[in-house]
């Protein structure tokens, strides 16, 4: 059995908490989700416990599942069973190449030292190793690679075409009148 009053705090704080990584003040996602500034904000103190319907409208103002706060709520029940990381889901998604993989993961560690610092604890993660360069690269190869890295890159901009300057002409002495035209 879910302890549904034991939950109600814990929900609050989760909305709050997701109120605050969207950048959102209590006035905005009350105006959002269609519900008063203080009962949005005895919501998140774990004072009242909001129906499914309001779950939903606040849900939908931040932009999150609202099957994430039906399971917060002791609505639903949530899946014992842990969940892969989002490299142990790179790792293991057969569709993606070893090269995709790496590069994925990669991007992602590089995100998450950008956000909150060196990335610790994805090392126990089976990381897939890079594909291995050509131990000797002929001619043919080399042109492969070019012509593969040309076809990946997109095409330069034009551009414009730049006209030879003028020559500057030395000016006319004064009551010198043009030289007329041949031709």
């Amino acid at each position: 059995m879910i302890d549904v009053e034991g939950r109600w705090p814990d929900l609050g704080q989760f909305i709050r908490a997701q109120r605050d990584a969207a950048q959102m003040s209590v006035r905005r996602l009350a105006e959002s989700a269609g519900v008063s500034n203080p009962y949005l904000s005895q919501i998140e103190r774990g004072l009242r416990k909001p129906s499914a319907e309001i779950l939903q409208q606040i849900a939908k103002a931040l932009r999150i599942s609202v099957e994430t706060l039906y399971v917060r709520a002791g609505i639903l029940e949530g899946d014992d069973e842990p969940r892969p990381t989002v490299v142990e889901a790179i790792v293991g998604d057969e569709r993606l190449t070893v090269e995709q993989r790496h590069t994925l993961i990669t991007v992602y560690e590089s995100f998450l030292a950008q956000n909150i610092g060196p990335v610790s604890g994805t090392a126990s993660a089976p990381r897939p190793a890079p594909a291995k360069e050509p131990e000797t690269a002929t001619p043919e190869t080399a042109k492969r690679e070019t012509a593969k890295s040309e076809a990946a890159a997109p095409a330069p901009a034009a551009r414009p075409v730049s006209r030879p300057a003028a020559k500057k002409r030395a000016p006319r002495p004064a009551g010198e009148s043009p030289r007329p035209r041949e031709g």
